[in-house]
C-alpha cells in the first residue's frame, strides 16, 4: 500500500512540477470550470490544454463530471493534502534536526565539547 501511495505522491510532484499545470490548479482552487475556461489565459491549443488535464487527472489532482453538454473539471483537494502532509512530515524532520545541529554548534563555541569526542 506504501507503494501505491509514494506512486501517487510521486505523479503529484511530477504533475505540479509544470507551471502550466499549477496555473490550472490555482485557478480551479477559486471553483470548478470547464476547459474553455481554463485554456483562456495561455497561448495554447486546446488539445495542449487537455494534455494537461489530463495529466492532472491521472494523479488525482482533478476530476472531471458532465452536466449536459459541459464537463467542469473540479479541484480534487485531498491529493493536494496528501503532498502537503509529506512537506509538513519533512519539514518537522528536517527543523528538529537543523535544531539540533544549532544547539551542537552553540555547544561547540561555548567549549562544551562532549568529552567523548
Amino acid at each position: 500500500m506504501v507503494a501505491v501511495a509514494d506512486d501517487r505522491l510521486d505523479a503529484t510532484f511530477a504533475a505540479l512540477a509544470d507551471p502550466t499545470r499549477r496555473a490550472i490548479v490555482r485557478h480551479l482552487a477559486r471553483g470548478d470550470a470547464t476547459v474553455n475556461e481554463l485554456a483562456a489565459p495561455f497561448s495554447m491549443s486546446l488539445p495542449g490544454i487537455s494534455k494537461h488535464l489530463k495529466v492532472l487527472e491521472r494523479c488525482g489532482l482533478i476530476s472531471r463530471s458532465r452536466h449536459a453538454q459541459f464537463r467542469p473539471c473540479h479541484l480534487e483537494r485531498a491529493a493536494l493534502d496528501s503532498a502537503v502532509d509529506w512537506i509538513e512530515e519533512h519539514r518537522r524532520i528536517w527543523n528538529d534536526r537543523f535544531d539540533k545541529l544549532d544547539a551542537h554548534l552553540r555547544d561547540i563555541q561555548r567549549g562544551d565539547r562532549d568529552p567523548s569526542t
